[in-house]
């Protein structure tokens, strides 16, 4: 299977803070008056890289001495705001107009998940976006993601096609016998009910699969 990669970013520029700089600023005050450098120093060292330490729950970072409570509030709400603002919220009439786009509005916000996300986007007959809806977090499997899940919000939005997304922890979005599986149920409840799916594309580590590139729909 060939996996399209998603684009590069630009590398930092020397003129920009480093990661334990901004996790300092971001810190503020530490427990004990501890410098917030050296807290944020140990957290890069214990918990990081950077992207590593944004998984981190509350009770891992403030194994950090003088990250508390409050430090550790701040850092979550910096890393959660991070990942929205690079996922941006889907504007209702908007398009997907191929995998790699959706793949790259939800690149950020799904890949360091460590559970199976899978949601839907609804669309109009034009495939125009009418809004998202997360029908399950955990394993991906047909009890969980179940039609009436899937299908309820289409029918009360009059959705007319609809695009499936989830992640894969793992990192490798290459489809398992499972995914297969329970997006030909949906295909098949989606066609006696009229509303088309156009893809499914499962999220990995800088890659996606997708099944309407694959030929799996």
């Amino acid at each position: 299977m060939e996996l399209a990669l998603a684009p590069r970013t630009a590398p930092a520029t020397g003129s920009h803070p480093g990661d334990e700089e901004l996790l300092a600023l971001v810190l503020g005050p530490c427990a004990g008056r501890r410098a917030p450098s050296l807290c944020a120093r140990e957290l890069l060292e214990r918990q990081g890289p950077l992207r590593r330490l944004s998984t981190r729950t509350s009770h891992e970072l403030r194994s950090v001495k003088g990250v508390g409570e409050r430090q550790a509030a701040r850092l979550l709400a910096v890393f959660d705001l991070t990942r929205r603002l690079m996922g941006c919220r889907l504007h209702p009439g908007a398009q997907f107009l191929n995998p790699r786009q959706i793949f790259e509005h939800y690149h950020a916000s799904l890949r360091d998940r460590k559970k199976e996300m899978f949601l839907v986007v609804l669309l109009d007959a034009r495939h125009r976006i009418l809004r998202e809806e997360v029908v399950s977090e955990g394993s991906l499997t047909s009890s969980i993601v179940h039609p009436r899940e899937v299908f309820g919000p289409a029918v009360r939005e009059a959705a007319g096609a609809m695009i499936l997304v989830h992640n894969h922890p793992s990192g490798d979005p290459r489809p398992s016998e499972e995914d297969v599986a329970v997006t030909r149920r949906l295909v098949h409840a989606a066609e006696v009910l009229g509303i088309r799916v156009l893809d499914h594309v499962i999220v990995g580590d800088g890659v996606y699969a997708s099944f309407k590139e694959e030929g799996l729909l």
